[in-house]
């Protein structure tokens, strides 16, 4: 199999039984190893990758980012559609809504952010972040399935693992983000970088500390992941049946020959 689409998020995206012949492959990287679940749903092949590893073991600062993408582009895949569970920085953004991201704000500390820490120097565009033209495909595919989602936004990555302080919160509300959460940066950065297609639709769980009166807790957030998320597994598994594959977008050019990424480049981490 060489699946063009891969959906990236927690275990409860992904339902076995939804793709035929699905198998776990072991797929290795300069990175590290990344177990990617492959299989075919409607004609189309899709992978599986659990951003967080299994059983939701790895925290977010310590994703191997690199590796997870890298991994995708090896196998083939184009196309990416990830989620995340994110708070709300806006009243506008309910518990329970669906957000797709179309910009971010990058507030990390300590991650690996690029392949391209080597070598020649190259710098990545990132006027779209998020595949605009993979984002239209959700909108449409939302609106033919009578789904509510807030068109456009922008993420505010933390670093995680703790939650923001109410003085950071009322920061990013003061900048104009829309949501906040710890896991989409480097994540669409490297995936421009592997000239891949990349949205993301954003659960939102929770308000962000001080707009909240009761205190967060993370069991707070798996719950309300637990009982949306079906809604987001719909979204992505009609963007895949569609089945587009023309990617008239810049994502396929993003590095534009400055130093192409991948293993049939000669290409190693160092």
């Amino acid at each position: 199999m060489q699946p063009a689409f891969a959906i990236i998020g927690g275990t409860g995206v992904y339902d076995p039984a939804l793709l035929e012949g699905a198998q776990v492959q072991l797929v290795e990287t300069p990175y590290g190893s990344v177990q990617v679940t492959v299989g075919r749903y409607h004609n189309q092949d899709v992978a599986f990758l659990p951003r967080h590893g299994a059983g939701h073991s790895v925290p977010p600062h310590r994703v191997n980012y690199r590796a997870n993408l890298w991994a995708l582009k090896q196998l083939g895949v184009s196309q990416v559609l990830a989620t995340a569970a994110v708070g709300s920085l806006q009243h506008t953004y309910e518990p329970g809504s669906l957000v797709l991201v179309d910009g971010f704000l990058d507030f990390t500390k300590s991650r690996p952010i690029t392949f391209f820490d080597t070598g020649p120097v190259v710098h990545v565009d990132m006027t779209d972040p998020y595949c605009g033209r993979l984002r239209a495909q959700l909108r449409a595919a939302a609106g033919r399935l009578g789904l509510t989602l807030h068109d456009g936004g922008t993420y505010v990555c933390t670093e995680g693992p703790r939650f923001e302080t109410p003085q950071e919160i009322r920061f990013y509300q003061s900048i104009g983000g829309a949501v906040v959460g710890m896991t989409s940066v480097p994540e669409v950065v490297l995936a421009k970088e592997a000239e891949l297609c990349y949205a993301c639709v954003c659960m939102v769980t929770n308000y962000g500390a001080g707009i909240s009166p009761t205190p967060l807790t993370h069991e707070e957030v798996v719950a309300a992941m637990a009982a949306n998320v079906h809604r987001i597994r719909q979204l992505f598994f009609t963007v895949i049946e569609a089945g587009e594959h023309t990617r008239d977008c810049r994502c396929p050019q993003a590095v534009q020959g400055q130093r192409p990424l991948g293993p049939e480049k000669g290409e190693s981490a160092h």
